[in-house]
């Protein structure tokens, strides 16, 4: 588990990488240093490691700094469902913060470093910092629309539908982070695909396959390019994410 692997700041929280782009608000100087002391450190996980597991009580919580990860639950059989993919700038751990144990597990899919911040002065970010505390309400509000689009695809939406949401989503998430610059692949395999849509292998290979025929996207060693978006916006009947600045901690 994250925290048993804390390890010291690379970077200061006046020379974050997520500071430097567009997508996140910037703080103000109180915003900040109060960041900075609510910062403990930052952790490094290796690919395939679990970050937070279901049922535990982190006394932390965490902001992706780089990498990739997935959320999921298992039943008792071992079946898994991906509820969501997270990437830099996104909070681990604020349901077991709030609520007291962790409703599902995160595992990482790539090299991931995480800040690592105190979840005891999560009451104190709201009493003073009243701004940072609309930002975790934004960032929590983000992730229900995102669970209930995923909701929505599962219950209503084909399987060629739901593939080409999934793919779009992800990579939209990716490319407004900078994950994407330099490699084109999406790091996921057809069981993450499959996992997340609630369709067997089988399945999964055959929807794949379809998008790529029609040359929406080319299946990689371990990963997919997305090639035309717009292609797939338009199977999935989704417009996107909209949103153009968005918070962080």
């Amino acid at each position: 588990m994250a925290d048993k692997a804390k390890s010291s700041s690379t970077y200061s929280c006046e020379n974050c990488p997520l500071r430097d782009r567009s997508e996140f608000r910037a703080f103000t100087k109180s915003e900040l240093e109060f960041v900075r002391s609510f910062k403990t450190g930052e952790l490094s996980v290796d690919p395939g490691s679990t970050v937070l597991v279901e049922g535990s009580h982190s006394a932390h919580l965490f902001t992706v700094l780089t990498g990739w990860g997935f959320r999921y639950k298992t039943l008792e059989d071992g079946r898994r469902q991906i509820l969501n993919y997270v990437m830099p700038g996104d909070l681990i751990g604020l349901q077991g913060t709030l609520m007291g144990e962790m409703q599902h597990s995160v595992e990482a899919l790539s090299n991931m470093r995480l800040c690592v911040f105190e979840r005891d002065r999560t009451r104190e970010l709201f009493s003073k910092h009243p701004d940072l505390g609309y930002d975790l309400t934004w960032i929590a509000s983000r992730e229900e629309r995102i669970l209930d689009e995923n909701l929505l695809s599962i219950g209503r939406r084909t399987a060629l539908e739901r593939a080409a949401y999934l793919l779009a989503l992800i990579h939209q998430k990716a490319m407004s982070v900078g994950l994407l610059n330099g490699d084109v692949r999406l790091p996921i395999t057809q069981q993450h695909v499959a996992d997340t849509l609630g369709l067997s292998v089988v399945h999964t290979n055959k929807t794949l396959k379809k998008l790529a025929a029609r040359g929406f996207i080319r299946w990689l060693d371990r990963g997919c390019e997305v090639v035309n978006i717009e292609g797939l916006f338009d199977i999935a009947k989704w417009e996107g994410l909209t949103e153009e600045c968005r918070p962080f901690i």
